[in-house]
């Protein structure tokens, strides 16, 4: 609960920091601007709202490892939802109207994470999953799009130590091995993810983890 509240509090305010015009640059996601990233954050953060208050009276089915659906490849950009994203944060216009939609619903989903019963089960997807191992989902989520989010932004704030720890264990425990101890969290998670090519040398440290990478996880 306590990464899940670091991780969103940083990249919210991130978000906030960010000049209007760097709304308009690319972000680490294919195919989106920092303002299409922006807006799936505020869809994300109502689905958190609308999981929250959504019990379920069955055992969970899934757990923050098999929530993932890892693919075999990467995202164009060209999903039919990705293209609604890109509509709906044109629609905004103004990039403080998107800061203000975030810092809105986004506090809601941090407060209503924060006063749930982690044991809880919720339903989401037409999945289970107990209020803890969901709002695990999120930080490796939120960690990841801090990183989409400053991919082309030099000097903007990284996620924080213990939330890119945290989302590095989770991918870990997804790819069922671990990244060599020598790498960093941010680069485990960017070469794990496929969102930058492991080096050669990167590539031989991996060993038999090289053949299950990128895990591009959706």
């Amino acid at each position: 609960m306590d990464l899940f509240s670091r991780s969103w509090t940083a990249l919210r305010t991130a978000v906030a920091e960010l000049p209007d015009e760097d709304f308009a640059r690319p972000s680490g996601c294919a195919g989106w601007l920092v303002r299409d990233l922006v807006c799936h954050l505020i869809i994300d953060a109502q689905d958190v709202l609308i999981t929250l208050v959504t019990p379920a009276e069955t055992e969970p089915t899934r757990t923050a490892v098999t929530y993932w659906e890892v693919a075999e490849t990467p995202p164009t950009g060209d999903d039919p939802l990705d293209a609604l994203t890109v509509r709906m944060a044109a629609a905004y216009e103004e990039p403080w109207l998107l800061k203000f939609h975030l810092d809105d619903v986004g506090s809601a989903a941090g407060r209503a994470a924060g006063l749930a019963d982690p044991g809880l089960w919720v339903s989401t997807r037409d999945e289970v999953f107990t209020v803890g191992d969901y709002l695990s989902v999120y930080v490796l989520e939120w960690t990841l799009h801090h990183l989409d989010l400053i991919a082309h932004l030099p000097g903007a704030a990284e996620p924080p130590a213990e939330s890119l720890a945290g989302a590095r264990e989770l991918l870990e425990r997804i790819a069922g091995a671990a990244f060599p101890a020598s790498w960093s969290d941010t680069d485990a998670l960017l070469v794990g993810t496929g969102r930058r090519a492991a080096t050669d040398a990167e590539q031989a440290e991996l060993g038999q983890l090289a053949a299950k990478l990128p895990l591009f996880l959706g």
